[in-house]
This record gives structure tokens, C-alpha cells and sequence, in this order.
């Protein structure tokens, strides 16, 4: 059955975001290996001759900027590590872009922050300028801008796994290939040859994210763990990921031939629909709706848009269309959407029903503070 699935996978992935990591491209030295890069570079090539269209989100540029100033250690403050980036980055395009003009091919570098996927008009050019760049048949190079993303300033994505999974779910990309230093998910520890890979997941819950097991420190910012948060990303709006060894020449090609490589997680349901996407999935709350148990019902179980009757408290300063959390009283996230009443008016009318709005704030542009039509359902 788990063959099936896959040829099925590999059949319906006519547009594929592959992501490679920091310890994939570079040697134990912190050098960038041009070798991985042109065989990367040569699956890429076979990927859009076989008619499908391709992402590549990167990591590296820190480490290809060690390499290159002859650094040791990875520098631990952040105008250092944005310094060695800024010099890496230009290495690891270039050396990206020598690799695919062999074969006829151009990389197109795109460095991006969180704050470009956090606005819709950002957003949707985002979006057209990556379907623009595969109609040339260029290949879309993408990396977090290291250079200037600051996490105190959120907007920074954490790392690019999850960076990989928002630019699948910004192009509904059928299938996220996330190419690791070790073979999949493991039910032990990776080095233990006792330990099993498992092949497919078909539910992403507790008993998944607790077989976690980082191998030690590296380059890399992401690790098994970011990696299992990316896939849960791609699976809750409907599509599929796969993660797999990026060391082995040939992996991608045997992956989209729906070959038993790695570790496929399926999606939990229904592909969610595009503005739906970036509403649940990628836009970063600017508060949130607690909600009583009733209208904690209606909206999972019944689709029903939020009103005012059912918000009990309201928490963090959010304008009229932003994207707020909705919550029980226990703090479990329910659904995001974009609110039609700023805080400050949420907060005088919880509570109360509909046609007591009016009254209270002198005017009522909507029955509800959240249409269902803006919602999606999270289920965090």
C-alpha cells in the first residue's frame, strides 16, 4: 500500500520546494562541497526535464562564509554571524549558479525575511515572482535574509525548514522534499543500528515527536525537530512531505519515481485553499480570542463564524483586519482569522450579542468578529 501512496505522491507532484541543510552541502571542515553542490545541482536539472516544476530552498551561507574567511567556529553574536552570511551567501549562489549554467539553466536568488510572508501584499508578490521565474525555467534560489533578520524583531523564521514549508504552502506545492544529514525518522536513535527508519506517517501526533533524536551540534540551525514542525505545516493544509537523506546522489530522482526513500508524512486531510493558507499557516498572529466552550464548538465542529457572545477574554493590541489566534480557555489553539473589530473594541463587546454591538460602540460594520470565511482551522 505504502508503494502505492508513493507513486501516487511522486504521479501528483507537478511542482516540488526541495530544501537541503547546512551539514548536507558542507564538508566536516565547514567548507562548502562543490561536488554536493553540482550533484544537487544535476537532480534539479532532471527534475525540470522531466517536465515538473522546482523550488530550492538553501541553507549554507553561514558556513560557506566560514569556509571562505577561514573561520573555525561558528560566531555566536549576531553582527558577526550576519557579516559571515552577507559573505557566504554570495559563494553559495554563485556556486549554485555555476553548477546549473552547465546545464543550460539559471539560479534566481530570492532572500527573504518572515516580514515579507507576514503581509498579504508582500505575500502575493512573493508568490508571482516565484511563478514567474519557473516560466523562464529558471530555478528559484531561496534562503532566509541572515543578514538583516533580527528574532528580536520576529522576523526571523527560526530556520529554513520552516522557511521551506511556507514557500510550499505559498505555492501549493503537492510536495515538500526536506534533504537531511541522516535518512528520515528514525523509531531510535539514528546511530544505533538497532534503530528502524519509518517509512510513512500518516498521523503526526505525540507518539511521532517524541522519537526526536538530534544528532550533536553543527552548523545547522534546524534539526529533526524543526523538520517534524515543517511537515506538520505542509500536512495540515493538504499536501505531502518527505524527509530524506541529502547525501546520497540520486535520492530526489528515486523520491518523484515513488521510490521508498526516507520518511513520507501525508497530509490529515483536504488541501486547504490558498488565502486560507497564509491566514492558518504563515501569517504570525497579532493577538488573541479566548473563547468559551460553546463557541469553542461552533467553530471546529460546526464551521461557524466567531461571535462576540463567545469571546470570554481578549489578550495582545491588534487593529481591524489582522490575523489573531482562537483559543479554548486552556490556551489550545483552535483557529487563526482576520478579525473585524480591533482590540480595543473586541474587549467592550465580549460577551454580548450581535444586535447589542450598535449599542456599544455606536456603529455595527459586522455581526461577526470573525467570518468563517477568514478562518482556518489550526487544531494546534
Amino acid at each position: 500500500m505504502h508503494d502505492l501512496l508513493r507513486q501516487e505522491v511522486a504521479a501528483t507532484a507537478d511542482l516540488v520546494v526541495v530544501k537541503v541543510g547546512t551539514r548536507v552541502l558542507t564538508g566536516a571542515n565547514g567548507l562548502l562541497d562543490r561536488e554536493r553542490v553540482a550533484s544537487l545541482a544535476e537532480e534539479l536539472h532532471q527534475i525540470l526535464g522531466g517536465g515538473r516544476r522546482v523550488v530550492l530552498v538553501t541553507s549554507g551561507a553561514v558556513g560557506a562564509g566560514m569556509g571562505q574567511l577561514g573561520l573555525k567556529k561558528r560566531p555566536t553574536d549576531l553582527a558577526h554571524l550576519q557579516a559571515v552570511a552577507a559573505v557566504g551567501q554570495a559563494h553559495l549562489v554563485e556556486a549554485y549558479d555555476q553548477c546549473l549554467r552547465q546545464h543550460g539553466r539559471h539560479a534566481a536568488q530570492l532572500l527573504l525575511t518572515a516580514d515579507d510572508l507576514d503581509h498579504r501584499t508582500r505575500y502575493l508578490n512573493v508568490r508571482n515572482t516565484l511563478r514567474t521565474l519557473m516560466e523562464y525555467g529558471a530555478v528559484p534560489i531561496i534562503n532566509e535574509n541572515d543578514t538583516v533578520a533580527v528574532d528580536e524583531l520576529m522576523t526571523t523564521f527560526g530556520d529554513n525548514d520552516r522557511l521551506a514549508a511556507m514557500v510550499a504552502n505559498l505555492l501549493r506545492a503537492p510536495l515538500l522534499v526536506l534533504l537531511s544529514d541522516v535518512d528520515g525518522l528514525y523509531d531510535g536513535d539514528p546511530r544505533d543500528p538497532a534503530s528502524k527508519l519509518i517509512h510513512t506517517v500518516t498521523e503526526l501526533d505525540a507518539s511521532i515527536t517524541s522519537l526526536v533524536r538530534d544528532v550533536g551540534p553543527g552548523l545547522g540551525k534546524g534539526g529533526m525537530a524543526s523538520k517534524l514542525s515543517a511537515a506538520r505545516l505542509v500536512t495540515a493544509a493538504g499536501e505531502n512531505c518527505v524527509i530524506a537523506g541529502g547525501r546520497t546522489p540520486g535520492n530526489l530522482a528515486r523520491i518523484l519515481a515513488g521510490e521508498t526513500v526516507g520518511t513520507l508524512f501525508v497530509p490529515r486531510g483536504s488541501a486547504v485553499q490558498s488565502r486560507k493558507r497564509w491566514i492558518g499557516y504563515t501569517a504570525q498572529p497579532r493577538g488573541k480570542l479566548v473563547l468559551d466552550a460553546g463557541a469553542a464548538r461552533a467553530v471546529v465542529e460546526q464551521g461557524r463564524s466567531l461571535l462576540a457572545i463567545g469571546i470570554t477574554a481578549v489578550e495582545g493590541a491588534f487593529s481591524k483586519g489582522d490575523v489573531v489566534a482562537v483559543c479554548t480557555a486552556e490556551g489550545i489553539e483552535l483557529a487563526r482569522g482576520l478579525t473585524n473589530y480591533s482590540s480595543s473594541d473586541v474587549e467592550k463587546i465580549k460577551g454580548l450579542k450581535s444586535d447589542a454591538i450598535a449599542a456599544t460602540l455606536s456603529h455595527r460594520p459586522y455581526e461577526e468578529v470573525i467570518h468563517r470565511d477568514n478562518m482556518a482551522l489550526t487544531g494546534k
